[in-house]
C-alpha cells in the first residue's frame, strides 16, 4: 500500500488538509496526519481543532511515498518554521520521491529552492516566495515529483491529481466517480 504523510501546523487550511486526506483514503492510500506542533491537537485557520495521527518527532518517514503540505495562514508559515520538516523535504526530493503543496504551502519548498526551474502554482500573492519557479497559475501543476495546487476551492483537483500520481488514472477516475465529480 502506498503511504502519504500530511503535515499539520496551527493555522492550517482545514478544507485542504481534511479534504486531501479523505480523498486519498478513499483511494486506499494510507495517509498519516502528522503534527509539527509537539501536540496531537492542532488548531486550523478557522479555529477547527483536529487530532493528528502522529507527532513529527515520533514518526518514521522512511517508507513514505509522498509528503503533503496543506496551506492556510499562518499554517504555511508555521510549517516553514519547522527545520525538521524542511530537512525531510530536501531528503524526499533528493531521493526522487513525491512532494505536494497547496495554496500558500508551496512557499516551503519554494524557499528551499526545490521549485527552481520548475513549473508551479500557488495562492495568488505568494508567487515571489517560490524562488526561481515558473508560475503557471493553473489549478494544479505537476513537474516531475512535485505537485502544487492553487487554493482551497481546488482541493478536489489537487487531491485527485495526487491519487493519479500515486495510484494511477484508473483509481483517480473511480474515486472521482464515487464523489460524483465525473
Amino acid at each position: 500500500m502506498k503511504k502519504a504523510a500530511l503535515f499539520l501546523a496551527n493555522g492550517f487550511e482545514e478544507i485542504e488538509a481534511l479534504g486531501t486526506t479523505d480523498i486519498l483514503r478513499r483511494a486506499e492510500i494510507s495517509v498519516t496526519t502528522v503534527s509539527v506542533t509537539g501536540d496531537l491537537k492542532v488548531i486550523g485557520a478557522h479555529q477547527i481543532p483536529v487530532i493528528a495521527d502522529a507527532l513529527f518527532e515520533e514518526t518514521d518517514f522512511s517508507n513514505i511515498d509522498v509528503l503533503i503540505l496543506p496551506g492556510g495562514m499562518p499554517g504555511a508559515s508555521n510549517l516553514n518554521a519547522h527545520d525538521g520538516l524542511k530537512k525531510l523535504l530536501l531528503k524526499q526530493v533528493a531521493e526522487g520521491k513525491q512532494v505536494a503543496a497547496i495554496c500558500a504551502a508551496p512557499l516551503v519548498p519554494g524557499g528551499l529552492e526545490l521549485l527552481k526551474g520548475k513549473n508551479a502554482t500557488c495562492y495568488p500573492g505568494f508567487e515571489a516566495q517560490l524562488l526561481g519557479a515558473n508560475i503557471t497559475g493553473e489549478k494544479v501543476t505537476v513537474d516531475g515529483t512535485i505537485t502544487t495546487g492553487k487554493g482551497p476551492g481546488l482541493v478536489f483537483d489537487f487531491a485527485l491529481q495526487l491519487v493519479e500520481n500515486i495510484a494511477g488514472k484508473g483509481v483517480r477516475d473511480k474515486v472521482a466517480q464515487g464523489l460524483l465529480l465525473s
